[in-house]
Order: C-alpha cells, then sequence, then structure tokens
C-alpha cells in the first residue's frame, strides 16, 4: 500500500466518486475489477490453504463481479469452486457482465446453497456501497452460515454491513477477513463493524493516489503522522513555565481522586506545573495527596477571577469529580477565554442549556475541547445522538461544528472532531481502558498538550492515541492509577 494512503478513510461515496474519476482518466475499470478479484483469491488461499471447497456468493454489481474474477482464479489455482448468485445473472451489466462470462463457470441461486463441512464462504454480495436492509434470501444464508461455523472472507465489506456507519443493515456476515481496495472505509473501523470484518487487507488496485487525495473528506484513522509535528518539542533554554501551567479543578472533599488523576496524567504528559483548584473543605485530603502538583484554595467563581487576573495559567480542566450544577456553569463561563477541556460533570451541568456552553465559546481558534462518552454527548446534543442516518463520525462533526470545539466522543471506537470537518478514527485503545478514572486520566493528558501549545483538535488526538498505547503497556490487570504513571511514556512517533 503507498504509505501517503495508508490512513486515509473513503466513504463508499467517496471510493464510487475515485472509481468513475478513474475510468474518466483513461484506466480501463475491468482492469481494476480484474486486479482486485485477483487479490480475493491471493488472500483466500493465503488465509484458507485446507479449504475443501470456496463458495463464491455472488451480487447483482461490481462485488459480484470481482466474486466472478475470484472464483475464476481459484479454478485456475486448481482449489474446488462453487458459485451462488443472487439474482438474475442474465441481467449483469458491463464489468460485472464480462466477468461471469469470463470465468466459464456455472452458478446455482443463492437460496440453493447449503453449508458443508470444509466450505470457506467468499462473500461478493454487497460490499461497501449497501443503503438498505439485505433481503431476505441473504439474511437466511447469513444465518445458515453463522450457524454451521462456516468461514467468510468479505469481499470489500461483510455484507449486510453500511460502509459508512459499520452497523449491520437487518443481518450482516461476520467475516473472518475482509479485502479492500485503495483504503479502508470508516464502516472497516467503527463499531460493530470492525468486530464483523476481521482481519482487514487493503489492496492496491491501480487507482491513482491523486485521485485518492482529490476525493477524500477529512476522515481519517488517528495516527502520529497526522500530528507529530505538532508536538511539544523541548530545548536547552526550556523552563517550567515555557511548557505550561496545567489547572485542574477538584471537587468537594468526598469527590477528589478524579482530579488528582487528572493531574498526575497531566504531569506526566509534559506540563511543566500542574496545581490542583481545591474548595476549601477538600485542601485537607487533596495536600496529603500531592506532592510535585500543587494545591490552590478556590471556593467561588470570585476567587477564581482573582487567580485568572494575578497567576499564568496556560490550561484548565475541569470536570472529574467537580459536581453537577450552577457552580459548574459559572466556572466554565469564567473561562470562557481560556484554553479549557471540559470532562464528566463539567458536560452534564449544561444540559439542560447547551447553548450557554457553545456561545461562550464562539469566538475566536478552537479552544475548547469536550470529552463525552455516550450518554454525556445525548446530554449536549440529543437531536444527533438519536440520528440514526448518521454515523459516529458525521455526529460528531456536527457536535464539533455546533459548540465550536474539539469533540472527543468516546468509546471502543472514540472518534475525534474538529469544527473544519476532521475526523479522527481511533484504533489502538485496548478493553482495559473500561475501567473508572480512565476518563480522567485522559482529560489531563489532553490538557497538557493543550498547556504546552498544541491546538486543541490535535492535543486531543495526540492524547487520545497515548492514552492507549499507555494502556497496552500497563496490561489487562491496570487500573486507572496505572494509567496516570504511564501516560507520559511515549513511544517513538
Amino acid at each position: 500500500m503507498r504509505k501517503s494512503l495508508d490512513h486515509i478513510l473513503l466513504t463508499p461515496d467517496e471510493m464510487g466518486a475515485a472509481d468513475a474519476a478513474s475510468a474518466e482518466s483513461g484506466i480501463p475499470s475491468f482492469g481494476l475489477m480484474e486486479r482486485a478479484g485477483q487479490a480475493v483469491a491471493a488472500s483466500a488461499l493465503r488465509h484458507f490453504p485446507g479449504a475443501r471447497r470456496f463458495v463464491v456468493l455472488c451480487g447483482p454489481g461490481n462485488n459480484g463481479g470481482d466474486g466472478y474474477v475470484a472464483a475464476r482464479a481459484l479454478a485456475q489455482a486448481g482449489a474446488s469452486v462453487a458459485i451462488y448468485h443472487l439474482a438474475d445473472p442474465q441481467k449483469l451489466k458491463g464489468d460485472a457482465k464480462l466477468a461471469r462470462e469470463l470465468s466459464g463457470l456455472p452458478s446455482q441461486p443463492l437460496q440453493d446453497y447449503h453449508p458443508a463441512n470444509g466450505d470457506v464462504v467468499i462473500d461478493a454480495l454487497f460490499g461497501a456501497g449497501l443503503a438498505r436492509a439485505v433481503p431476505e434470501p441473504v439474511v437466511d444464508v447469513i444465518h445458515k452460515v453463522r450457524e454451521a461455523k462456516i468461514p467468510v472472507l468479505a469481499v470489500d465489506l461483510p455484507s449486510g454491513l453500511c460502509g459508512r456507519r459499520g452497523i449491520p443493515l437487518g443481518a450482516a456476515f461476520e467475516a473472518n477477513c475482509t479485502v479492500t481496495f485503495m483504503t479502508r472505509k470508516p464502516g472497516h473501523l467503527l463499531l460493530p463493524g470492525r468486530v464483523r470484518c476481521g482481519e482487514v487487507e487493503v489492496f492496491d488496485i491501480g487507482i491513482p493516489a491523486r485521485i485518492i487525495d482529490t476525493v477524500a473528506g477529512k476522515t481519517r484513522e488517528n495516527s502520529p503522522v497526522l500530528w507529530r509535528n505538532l508536538l511539544p518539542a523541548s530545548g536547552p533554554d526550556t523552563h517550567k513555565y515555557r511548557r505550561g501551567h496545567l489547572t485542574v479543578f477538584s471537587g468537594p472533599a468526598s469527590r477528589t481522586g478524579a482530579a488528582r488523576l487528572s493531574a498526575a496524567a497531566g504531569l506526566k504528559t509534559g506540563a511543566g506545573l500542574v496545581t490542583v483548584a481545591s474548595p476549601s473543605d477538600a485542601m485537607e485530603i487533596n495536600a496529603a495527596s500531592l506532592t510535585a502538583v500543587m494545591l490552590h484554595q478556590i471556593d467561588t467563581v470570585e476567587d477564581l477571577e482573582t487567580w485568572l487576573r494575578t497567576a499564568k495559567l496556560a490550561a484548565f480542566v475541569l470536570g472529574p469529580g467537580f459536581g453537577v450544577g450552577g457552580r459548574a456553569r459559572q466556572f466554565v463561563l469564567a473561562l470562557r477565554d481560556r484554553p479549557l477541556v471540559l470532562d464528566a460533570d463539567g458536560i452534564t451541568s449544561f444540559r439542560d442549556d447547551p447553548s450557554e456552553l457553545f456561545d461562550a465559546f464562539a469566538d475566536g481558534n478552537t479552544h475548547l475541547a469536550l470529552t463525552p462518552h455516550e450518554g454525556e454527548f445525548s446530554r449536549l446534543f440529543p437531536d444527533l445522538a438519536a440520528d440514526e442516518n448518521l454515523s459516529k463520525v458525521e455526529k460528531a462533526v456536527k457536535a464539533a461544528e455546533r459548540a465550536h470545539a474539539a469533540i472527543v466522543y468516546k468509546g471502543a471506537d472514540t472518534v475525534i472532531a474538529a469544527p473544519d470537518g476532521r475526523a479522527y478514527i481511533d484504533t489502538n485503545g485496548p478493553p482495559s481502558l473500561a475501567t473508572a478514572g480512565s476518563g480522567d486520566v485522559l482529560a489531563g493528558m489532553i490538557g497538557a498538550l493543550f498547556a504546552q501549545g498544541m491546538p486543541a483538535f490535535d492535543a486531543a488526538a495526540a492524547a487520545v492515541y497515548f492514552h492507549g498505547e499507555a494502556a497496552k503497556r500497563v496490561g489487562r490487570s491496570m487500573t486507572a492509577e496505572d494509567l496516570a504513571d504511564h501516560a507520559g511514556v511515549w513511544p517513538d512517533p
């Protein structure tokens, strides 16, 4: 795969535009189909050398054409091949029709397929472009294959998955592996699509990179390639204030742990100074638990405003353990001109009037990062959360534009979005991140990069990636304290 395309994700519509532009440039479309089908056959032989029979399920479009090419290549390699078609193959058109004719192989109706021991299914029914629920004959075959535990190799995307949203459209195959072409699609990375695709192989069928670059939108897989040039760099004249002063707001005495986790992660992630801003009732417990992290008493918004006038503070984290209500809203509005990471209780405090938050941070460069999980996202953006036609990427992008903020839409398929339409899907976070406090650590990491001068979106993307890498280093038995300890141990990006 050409390295420049590695992290690009094309929607099905964008991939269709790439195919069309390629044909307009004079590249024969059947040549692309031939290379695609040959790649599928090679992958099938490599992954399933012990298959007794390759069962190729061919749909009525170009995905089916890829299947007919693969069937011919497998037969020429000496494999046993059976083809089953959906709809009348005599009605095939264009490249798919030519691919079937060149195969010279008979086919049977899809509903006649009965799984047998030793079968491997090559799913070439629909691919990534499907936008409607799969028809009943396909649902029946999906169920048969699943019950018989037959291995599946999917062409482009397991049939039944939406290539844009990564969700099943009624029913979908669960593939052991998937062969796609030129770039992956959002549906390969978003859940549950990521699980249903198995191992994804990307094969270059010859569409010029310039065409891919032209049709590509702003969605990428999160990777250091995208933001490493913006990471903080230290020189011989670096001092602690040049590395930024991060402030994390503490909750009351009974809820101080989350802020200390954020603060510890912020210090590990490179902030030159970190201060926990604590209410008076929590000063004693915070003081007993902090060493390198400093402590400052803040009870009222007037206390905060006075401190802002006198201290050199670079960025802020508000929300972890803070408490929901008017005090949180007052503090946030006092910080409207400052770089702020708003998490947890800070987000929920604006559920009754999200526009109050959005309006406060609407001016100037983006200096607000919001880190909602699913429930918190629905509190700030109820209409977007309820829109089933939108993908997680599209929801995050619309939310970022509305809030004039970097959005970290958390989950096992975290999406980071910017108001200008950029969106990164993160894939490196292990299941061990599903532990209490991991979100508090992430907020502190974002805040630290923010404090060191990274733009909001890039700081969020980098912190999400390093958060996942830290969790992988700690291992399965990880706690949030372990995660915070490893927050600054970065791999070479």
